[in-house]
């Protein structure tokens, strides 16, 4: 095989492409699994590039144990997708099943080799939120192309040919792709149409691997045969058949053709017998007389597979499903008791409990103010419930929501404070519950600060789980009835705010305490480990120690819904003098705390930083403040690389992006900011530059746009100022190992292996490969101490539906803001998410009419070629939300830690 040298090889090198689809993660960080005790066995794996893997695994271990380790190797977040096959005694192929023990399933491991491969296919391949999930995905066209499962007409084989070409060996060279045609054997019949694949190839120039492996799932996923596996069968004629599953339902085939498929919706019910897979349909006016099909199979075995498979397909994509009207679900006659592994049988119980028909609360009063061109809620839900049996109620709420809510803007008001409570009670219970059980076994762990942690946050959490209980019957009575007609204290928030902020005020002790707890957990570096270990935990969603000024952070919540709803509350009004009076009590209080505050969010923001990078021992240090973290390009004798800068109040450092098992920045340089002048003109002809001048050395950065420049420059500048007015220059900066002095010593060292790492966007994802200072890296923007000030108090929760670009249906998820993230949930009671969405970087915006999003109250995220469409509930909702987002996608002008006072 013919390949450059300076072309990217390795799975990790081919995702740096220039052109990212973004940054997003399932489960921040995956370690592997832990085993039950005994004697370990070796089990060979073949991964989807040919090569194979041993790993280790206990005697007694599940099949998950060994499919986990698989995706921790691989670093793969998104392993639903995927499944370990393998031949048994009967010489099928079948699905190692992952709740089942291993060894009960392989009886001979040393002479097995199990394949890892795609599993399900998704209808649409920009669902997949991960580069490395589509990187995969083409490995598998790339081998059933070879192998000749994925069946197709010339022309679309030689333009998969081409860009699986173009992925490997880059643009084309007419001698190189000759022969890299002649080693490499990509289809059965490759010779006859080799012209054709050179020609296609030819027009690709330019093209990255990212961009050639999302082209190439393009192409195949409008293929027939696209994820088709094909099992044998007859029909009652005798004619030979062949079966296969996709995400809509059961498809038959003849020879290479689909001639029928039956939708899930079609079907009532999949069985077999002996022999004979069977199934049965729903009742069909046109068709009465074929109501159950019957394919006979080699075997009963044969049957109990696909049967299975079956089971399995239909249950995993219903979880993507728009929640919409359903018929009664499929029955599965054998096996009823089949168990799904891992995270999605988790999914499935959540989604059969959610699917349940809820009935609509108080119809009978709220259809009695239904005037005018409203429809009536319960004649639609009756008339729809008698059509479709299984209606769920979610699409409802949200087509008619100005129907099934108060139209005052001080109900939604309200209905945020109880929404955010909810997401508070839950990070609240991370730090009360699920830390202290973590640590609590850990004889390590000094008990003088388990202690400190148990007395000052389980009163907090004690006391805002009887204000949320209260503020949820206060809801519930509010949306219950119409304000239109009826005034009473149900539509009164204020007197629960203040009953509940003059008993908060009584905790205020603890609260000044909170700091005292982020400081001890940094007194050894035993306690440290133990809180590192922790954050890989999937319920510790934020690094750890944001939980713990969840409750300061809290108090400027409660100011802001408080400032809006005096703000929306005429004088007269009866809840207006119990706002203003809670307003008063929590202004008071954020003034005595604001000052620990602000000390306590600088602190942790350098405690974050210190995770981030290596070659610094004393980072945080008294006096120091951070302001602003970025991605600029920095001139060398190399050209244009690009590099991380990291700000202080005393110093600027620049690093790259390192290869350590924690993704950490390596530091390439500092410059002290006493004596440094910049200089805003371009040089070089390089735009958007800008030189510092300091007293030992000079640098030429470029930011990637002319805000992103400017903003840079105002704050270098005014650090600047703020360093001369100290006593004296700071000669002892960031203290690093003696090779870390000199700029020079760094250029020469320098490995082409660190450069390849540097220009990568999401290789090696580990363990904090999603963390703020990675997401600026990737997109290649920056991030201030006001935004990050900005960031705590604009934070979010709610329902939200969400559509993909490509997909036709809405999916409703419970979605937190917070940190500069979305985070989804299936609702707001999971204890972890299942993805989230970094924002820095995107724009959010209204759909165009040309988008044909014919939906009321719906925003737009777009980042290069990643969009996504939300749909809210209301207009105070969807301006709430757009004004949040605004603020973690637009950098604030304004960048010293002391301009936070203004904020008050």
């Amino acid at each position: 095989m013919v390949e450059p040298a300076d072309r990217p090889s390795t799975a990790g090198q081919r995702l740096g492409a220039p052109e990212s689809f973004g940054v997003s993660t399932l489960e921040p960080g995956l370690r592997p699994p832990t085993q039950s005790p005994g004697r370990q066995v070796c089990i060979r794996v073949q991964m989807l590039d040919d090569t194979q893997e041993v790993f280790q695994i206990s005697q007694r271990s599940p099949g998950k144990v060994l499919f986990d380790l698989v995706c921790a190797h691989l670093n793969l977040t998104e392993g639903d997708y995927f499944g370990l096959e393998y031949q048994d005694h009967r010489k099928m192929m079948v699905w190692l099943d992952l709740l089942k023990p291993t060894l009960k399933q392989i009886r001979r491991p040393k002479n097995t080799i199990l394949r890892f491969v795609v599993k399900f296919f998704p209808p649409d391949h920009t669902q997949l939120m991960e580069e490395l999930t589509r990187y995969l995905f083409a490995l598998q066209i790339k081998r059933d192309l070879a192998c000749g499962h994925l069946i197709c007409n010339d022309t679309s084989a030689a333009l998969m040919v081409s860009h699986i070409i173009q992925s490997e060996i880059g643009d084309f060279d007419e001698t190189q792709s000759w022969q890299h045609l002649l080693h490499n054997k990509y289809l059965p019949d490759q010779d006859a149409i080799r012209d054709k694949i050179t020609d296609c190839h030819r027009k690709l120039v330019g093209q990255t691997p990212a961009e050639s492996d999302y082209q190439l799932l393009e192409i195949a996923r409008r293929l027939e045969m696209y994820g088709v596996r094909l099992h044998p069968a007859k029909d009652r004629e005798g004619t030979k058949l062949s079966l296969s599953v996709a995400h809509t339902g059961v498809l038959v085939f003849q020879g290479y053709t689909k001639i029928n498929a039956f939708n899930w919706s079609k079907i009532r019910k999949l069985s077999f017998k002996r022999r004979r897979f069977l199934i049965k349909l729903r009742p069909d006016p046109t068709n009465a007389h074929h109501d159950t099909l019957e394919f006979a199979m080699s075997s009963r075995d044969c049957c109990k597979v696909f049967w299975k498979i079956c089971v399995e397909y239909h249950a995993f994509f219903r979880l993507f499903e728009e929640p919409k009207p359903k018929p009664k679900p499929i029955l599965f006659t054998r096996g009823s008791s089949f168990r799904f592994s891992g995270r999605t049988q988790k999914q499935i119980i959540d989604y059969v409990r959610d699917s349940e028909l809820k009935k609509v609360p108080n119809s009978h009063s709220r259809k009695s103010n239904l005037r005018g061109d409203r429809i009536s809620l319960t004649s639609i839900h009756s008339k729809d419930a008698a059509d479709q049996p299984g209606l769920r109620f979610t699409l409802l709420m949200f087509s008619v929501c100005v129907q099934k809510f108060p139209t005052d803007k001080a109900y939604f008001i309200a209905k945020e404070l109880l929404t955010t409570e909810r997401t508070y009670l839950k990070d609240l219970q991370v730090v009360t519950e699920s830390f202290q059980s973590a640590v609590g076994k850990d004889e390590a762990f000094p008990d003088s600060v388990k202690n400190l942690i148990s007395a000052n946050y389980d009163p907090v959490y004690k006391f805002h789980q009887g204000f949320l209980k209260e503020v949820e019957q206060r809801l519930a009575q509010w949306s219950g009835r119409s304000n239109a007609h009826i005034k009473g204290d149900y539509q009164r928030i204020g007197d629960v705010l203040l009953k509940n902020i003059q008993g908060l005020r009584q905790l205020t002790v603890h609260l000044q305490k909170h700091s005292e707890c982020l400081v001890e957990l940094e007194t050894s570096r035993k306690v440290e480990t133990l809180c590192r270990e922790f954050e890989q935990q999937r319920v510790c969603y934020l690094p750890f120690n944001i939980f713990l000024l969840r409750p300061l952070h809290r108090l400027l919540h409660y100011k802001l819904i408080l400032e809006r709803l005096c703000k929306h509350y005429p004088p007269t009004h009866d809840d207006f003098r119990d706002c203003r009076a809670a307003l008063a009590d929590i202004s008071e209080m954020v003034l005595q705390l604001q000052g620990t505050m602000m000390k306590m969010e600088n602190f942790q923001k350098l405690l974050e930083l210190k995770k981030d990078l290596t070659g610094i021992d004393n980072l945080v240090i008294p006096g120091r403040e951070f302001i602003r973290l970025g991605c600029l390009s920095k001139l060398s004798g190399k050209g244009l690389q690009q590099r991380m800068f990291f700000l202080f109040s005393d110093s600027l450092i620049y690093t790259s992006r390192g290869m350590t098992p924690l993704n950490q920045f390596k530091v390439h340089g500092q410059l002290p900011l006493y004596g440094m002048t910049v200089e805003s003109e371009e040089e070089w002809g390089v735009p958007h530059s800008f030189t510092l001048f300091g007293q030992r050395q000079s640098v030429v950065v470029a930011a990637s746009c002319a805000p992103e420049m400017e903003r840079w420059v105002e704050d270098i500048r005014m650090a600047i100022d703020l360093a001369e007015q100290s006593s004296s220059p700071n000669t002892d900066l960031l203290s690093t190992s003696p090779s870390d002095n000199s700029e020079s010593v760094f250029s020469e060292q320098e490995s082409e292996e660190e450069l390849c790492g540097s220009r990568s966007s999401l290789e090696r994802q580990g363990q904090r490969g999603n963390t703020t200072v990675h997401v600026c890296w990737h997109r290649n923007t920056s991030v201030s101490m006001v935004d990050f000030s900005v960031a705590v108090e604009n934070q979010l929760s709610g329902n939200l539906l969400r559509k993909f670009k490509n997909s036709n249906g809405w999916q409703k998820l419970w979605v937190v803001f917070t940190n500069f993230s979305l985070f989804f949930y299936k609702s707001h009671q999971d204890d972890y998410p299942l993805a989230s969405l970094p924002l820095l970087g995107y724009s959010v915006t209204v759909p165009l009419e040309s988008e044909n999003i014919h939906k009321d109250y719906v925003f737009k995220l777009h980042f290069k070629s990643h969009v996504y469409y939300f749909r809210s509930e209301s207009e105070y909702t969807f301006e709430r939300w757009m004004e949040v987002i605004r603020s973690a996608t637009c950098s604030a002008s304004r960048s010293l830690p002391s301009t936070r006072k203004d904020l008050y």
